[in-house]
């Protein structure tokens, strides 16, 4: 009984993940209906593991019920999008204020070296949402505060889908390539200060590319 259960518990997590691709891909849009039947019969499974899986997300804030018309993908309003990349630079701000104070970290250098080496070898956005997240993450981890690495981590998904958002403007991966290449050279050099101010106008200019997809 305790195996099915982990096994059941596994399904629904394969499944959210699943469901999480579909809407960062954009191949499920905001207030687009999740029809659990659909993937039951696609995971050969009954509907409890695609409830639990849905469940996942809305705790996620990818997904979120509505009265009678059941779960739906999550249609962030504007003021909620400016909140969570606001939120995002201020978390940034503050680690880079605790690098700047602690020193730079090598081996959270050289593990956001790889990653840019990866972003640079990569177009679609997807994949490049994914990459950008670890980047910035590393970054958060290299600030050695567990609060800021915790109000980061809860950001999560939703931001991912925003930045996916930003990034499928043409032109926008390679600008932020170029940016991020630019941010390790400067860590390299220990000039943090230039450092801050260059990751502040590259947040910045993510807020910019929204307010231009949204019209305003």
């Amino acid at each position: 009984m305790k195996s099915d259960k982990i096994n059941q518990n596994a399904l629904s997590n394969h499944i959210a993940e699943h469901i999480t691709e579909q809407i960062i891909k954009g191949e499920l849009v905001p207030g687009e209906k999740l029809i659990e039947h659909i993937y039951a019969e696609e995971y050969g499974t009954s509907r409890a593991p695609v409830r639990e899986a849905i469940y996942l997300l809305s705790i996620e804030g990818l997904v979120e019920r509505i009265p009678r018309k059941g779960a739906v993908v999550k249609d962030y309003t504007e003021n909620e999008i400016y909140d969570l990349l606001e939120i995002r630079i201020m978390l940034e701000s503050m680690a880079m204020d605790r690098i700047n104070r602690n020193g730079v970290d090598e081996q959270g250098l050289q593990k956001m070296s790889v990653l840019l080496e990866n972003m640079k070898n990569v177009s679609d956005v997807h994949t490049y949402t994914q990459l950008n997240h670890s980047f910035h993450t590393s970054l958060i981890e290299m600030s050695k505060s567990e609060t800021i690495k915790t109000m980061y981590s809860r950001l999560g998904w939703p931001l991912l889908r925003i930045q996916s958002l930003s990034f499928a403007h043409q032109g926008n991966i390679e600008k932020s390539v170029h940016e991020h290449e630019m941010l390790i050279n400067l860590f390299k050099e220990k000039k943090i200060a230039e450092a801050t101010e260059l990751l502040t106008r590259h947040n910045q200019d993510v807020i910019a590319s929204m307010k231009r997809k949204l019209g305003k």
